[in-house]
């Protein structure tokens, strides 16, 4: 036979944008194992940091260090991961609220099974062996039974900052261009997965549907051909 030539291809979309101050100082901050947030005009301690006000709208730029270690807020298990995402094993999504911050940070939490997960729990991050400023410097999070760690006090200056960041976007990748149909409503809670589960991509989610209410009773309209059968009978004036 003869050979067939072969030849890869590789459709990608990378998406590049420019970072202000506070995106900046997040990002390079942990590429140095720093994680810092940005605090509001009542004292609230936002993590991540975001560059204006979600209440207010007021511009934020007030960086504020946190501590490595936090509490799950709420989490759903993983059982199938997908290409690029954090673990290539089974794993919990959890939303967890580092100490010193008033919000929660999504991410992959490292567990044995989703009998080891729960809300309440001390976790701490497990930092990436090879950071460049990039969400994925946290490579997940891991249990943590120790002492609370007190943060360094870093005002979010740094030399050398990240500036930008590329994203590459390839069809059927986790940043799929293609159109996702919104999961259906569910009926009662779902027993196999946990509270954050129509949150966290392929969560184990129930399928349930509740029954759809019957249609209102239309009664037909009469027709126009339809007389009072009196009137039928009534003789006409000559």
């Amino acid at each position: 036979m003869p050979e067939v030539l072969k030849a890869p291809l590789v459709v990608e979309f990378p998406f590049t944008r420019s970072l202000g101050p506070v995106q900046s100082a997040f990002l390079t901050g942990l590429r140095e194992r720093v994680v810092l947030g940005v605090r509001t005009s009542d004292g609230r301690t936002l993590v991540p940091p975001v560059e204006y006000d979600p209440v207010t709208a007021e511009e934020l730029r007030d960086l504020v260090e946190v501590a490595p270690t936090g509490t799950v807020t709420t989490w759903a298990w993983n059982h199938a991961p997908r290409r690029g995402q954090p673990l290539d094993r089974p794993f919990a999504w959890v939303l967890v609220r580092l100490d010193g911050a008033g919000t929660a940070l999504l991410h992959a939490l490292d567990a044995s099974g989703p009998d080891a997960v729960r809300t309440g729990m001390r976790v701490r991050i497990r930092w990436a062996a090879e950071r460049s400023g990039a969400i994925t410097d946290i490579a997940c999070f891991e249990t943590y039974d120790g002492d609370p760690v007190e943060p360094g006090g870093h005002d979010g200056e740094f030399e050398d900052a990240v500036t930008g960041i590329v994203v590459p976007a390839r069809p059927g990748s986790t940043t799929s261009t293609r159109p996702v149909a919104p999961s259906p409503p569910t009926s009662a809670p779902c027993p196999n997965a946990g509270p954050w589960a129509s949150a966290a991509p392929r969560a184990e989610r129930c399928t349930s549907r509740p029954e759809a209410p019957a249609p209102p009773a239309v009664s037909p309209r009469p027709s126009r051909s339809r007389r009072d059968p009196a009137a039928r009978s009534r003789p006409s004036a000559s």
